[in-house]
């Protein structure tokens, strides 16, 4: 089924959905302009710089925002567990249930014309930059409507046009494409910035530093953010790095350490990062978060940590409560308008999840698009499987000499495919002719 088949919230990106219900008209009447005042649950840690005040304002409307977005992301999430469990999606999938203040705080402070590009755990920043649950349930699931069209599943989200350029499931191999968008940016003399997003695992990446050495040396507009969740895999960071001061790692390229389960730190740090990197070239900001899930689906992320861990950061850090709170002590809601909210984000997703197993399955045509660069290399991939499928389709006939000697060129140059005995067969036959 097309996507313009419904008109909901689903369709919508999170910052374009309805957000409250009928039941909330009273919110509306809060003036968006008044300012309120909060302050930042601990203070920044600078490296060569001083680091921003921990005073920010905000409004109604934005504190609503970020509570209906990261619920959002919180439920989608859980629901994405749920259909891994019913093997409905397959494949590797990690999950970002715990670090949503992260990717909230971070829109908050930018435009779609800078650029994020991150590693696997990329579902809610997906969403943040635009992205529908259908789409991204559909992607999950390897349906055609999902954001990549089936074909990338979990570790590969992207949305080019809201300026997300995934999604990558390598560790680390993401950073130094961040310094090239950047470089590209700085290149066409555009007033944007590139964050490239890594966890604390790829911090100890030897391209990493490669990266960032070029970053710094050419003033580039780069932010390279640590979202440290204190596990790479099961390994905790005192095990795997020297210094797990990640905000300090640049050496010579100043850095901000930011507590990633406060959504307002968050937005703080990344303005403050921004501007910085227009005229000063590039910073890091190391992101103090925490993961609830498991590394990945195959790990019930309780053998290398306690449970009362777990149950600790929840009761005492967690971003969505922490924007509860600030809602119910400035009287912006009340709990019960709240509920109705999380209710009503239950009935969108499960709704999503219902339309995106409508969708079919793609082609298998489609293995064969996005492989090249636009205007380079595109047709010849795809032009070998329609020659394939019509040689192997019993209809060798409507192949010419000339094109089989393409196909053959084709499949040289490009190795796509295997020769297969039934194609040389063929093409015996038509040297016979």
């Amino acid at each position: 089924m097309a996507l313009t088949h419904r008109s909901t919230n689903l369709l919508k990106p999170l910052s374009a959905a309805v957000p409250f219900t009928s039941s909330l008209r009273r919110l509306f009447s809060t003036d968006d302009a008044t300012a309120i005042t909060v302050e930042t649950s601990v203070p920044f840690t600078g490296h060569k710089c001083d680091p921003p005040p921990r005073t920010i304002d905000t409004t109604p409307k934005e504190l609503m925002t970020f509570f209906r977005d990261m619920a959002t992301m919180r439920r989608m999430e859980i629901a994405a567990d749920s259909l891994y469990k019913a093997k409905l999606i397959r494949g590797f999938c990690h999950l970002y249930d715990g670090q949503e203040a992260v990717a909230v705080g971070m829109e908050a402070a930018i435009t779609k014309k800078d650029c994020i590009i991150t590693a696997y755990r990329d579902h809610c920043i997906f969403l943040g930059r635009g992205g529908t649950l259908v789409e991204a349930f559909a992607e999950l699931m390897g349906r055609r409507d999902g954001c990549s069209r089936g074909k990338g599943g979990s570790m590969h989200f992207y949305k080019k046009e809201s300026g997300f350029y995934g999604g990558h499931g390598i560790v680390g191999a993401q950073v130094p494409l961040g310094i090239g968008l950047a470089f590209a940016q700085k290149y066409s003399k555009e007033e944007h910035v590139a964050f490239a997003l890594y966890g604390d695992g790829a911090a100890n990446q030897g391209q990493l530093f490669e990266a960032l050495n070029m970053a710094a040396l050419w003033d580039l507009p780069a932010i390279l953010v640590c979202e440290n969740n204190h596990y790479g895999m099961g390994t905790a960071e005192w095990r795997a790095a020297k210094s797990p001061a990640y905000y300090k790692r640049g050496d010579y390229v100043p850095g901000l350490k930011v507590d990633g389960m406060d959504a307002f730190a968050v937005k703080q740090a990344c303005k403050f990062a921004k501007e910085h990197a227009l005229k000063n070239g590039p910073i890091i900001l190391e992101m103090d978060t925490y993961r609830y899930h498991g590394h990945s689906m195959s790990d019930p992320g309780s053998t290398y940590r306690t449970r009362d861990e777990i149950s600790g950061v929840r009761q005492e850090r967690d971003p969505l409560e922490r924007i509860r709170k600030l809602i119910l002590s400035h009287d912006i809601a009340t709990e019960k308008e709240l509920k109705d909210i999380e209710k009503e984000i239950r009935k969108e997703v499960d709704e999503a999840i219902a339309q995106a197993k409508e969708s079919p399955m793609p082609d298998s045509s489609e293995l064969f698009t996005n492989v090249y660069v636009k205007g380079f290399g595109v047709q010849s991939p795809l032009l070998t499987y329609q020659l394939c499928h019509r040689a192997k389709g019993n209809r060798a006939g409507e192949l010419s000499s000339q094109e089989l000697d393409n196909l053959m060129t084709i499949v040289a140059n490009y190795r796509q495919f295997k020769i297969p005995d039934w194609f040389l067969n063929r093409k015996k036959d038509y040297k016979k002719r």
